[in-house]
């Protein structure tokens, strides 16, 4: 598989680094919250075949540079179709990268084909107080990034080491909780409005996928996306937690290019 790779500038300064591969519809591939680009490793070289496909760091992950001002992720997934003449494309975000792709969608419907969103969070979204989900939040608004590593794995990360893609997991998440405890805060900033009170308002086609070991909120979520959005459907995936792209490959590809296309090894 042949790629290439990019440094799309971006407004503030910094730029976003970006990989490309394939011919075809273009999709493009979103990740979480202290992840990066390689959450898509086990399914980017799959898609080529039947899609120009491309995968990002987010600013302040992986190899894009950190903020140096008040930015909106979903400016700098527009700076990415625009870099790659896209005119619109496949959006499939996971956790933050669903969220980031469910509000672009609404500023910029005719950028959107479609939507798949796993595991994804959503604006406006009330989650319940917890124990648990208050450490993991007080652990992301500090700088020990031992401490962001720990709680994002035991939040998580719900089927443990010994399931598939902890050897991604991990070191992608230890990396990328490094940058995220030197980071500037407060410069992501949110859309104006919420994009829970609005989900009617989506057009593109859309799948909401979960894992069947997720938290249970993020269960909660997806049915409320998919009871929201018009048309859309829900798939839930069995042994998966938040990390579904590195638990359950497969299946994953099989819900974005169909059973037909790789019959009964979506891998091979």
């Amino acid at each position: 598989m042949t790629t290439t790779t990019e440094l799309i500038p971006v407004a503030g300064g910094g730029h976003i680094w970006a990989e490309r591969a394939g011919d075809g519809p273009p999709l493009v591939l979103l990740h979480g919250s202290v992840h990066d680009s390689r959450l898509w490793n086990r399914v980017f070289a799959a898609l080529p075949p039947h899609h120009t496909v491309v995968r990002y760091d987010a600013r302040g992950h992986g190899r894009s540079t950190l903020p140096t001002a008040p930015f909106l992720y979903e400016d700098d997934l527009l700076a990415v179709l625009d870099r790659f003449g896209f005119q619109a494309a496949e959006l499939v975000g996971l956790s933050m990268g669903g969220e980031v792709a469910l509000d672009f969608t609404l500023q910029h419907p005719e950028r959107v084909r479609s939507l798949t969103l796993i595991a994804a969070s959503v604006g406006g979204h009330e989650w319940p107080r917890s124990a648990a989900m208050d450490a993991y939040v007080a652990a992301l608004r500090g700088s020990d990034a031992c401490r962001i590593a720990e709680a994002e794995l035991t939040l998580w990360a719900g089927l443990g080491d010994r399931a598939p893609g902890f050897d991604l997991i991990e070191p992608m998440v230890r990396e990328n909780a490094e940058l995220r405890a030197v980071a500037e805060k407060g410069h992501a900033l949110d859309p104006e409005e919420d994009a829970v009170g609005r989900l009617d308002r989506i057009e593109a086609p859309t799948t909401v996928v979960v894992g069947d070991h997720d938290h249970p909120e993020i269960g909660v979520i997806a049915r409320r996306l998919a009871d929201g959005i018009p048309g859309a459907r829900l798939e839930v995936v069995a042994h998966a937690d938040h990390y579904l792209p590195l638990r359950a490959p497969g299946r994953l590809l099989e819900l974005l290019l169909g059973s037909d296309v790789f019959g009964a090894d979506p891998l091979r």
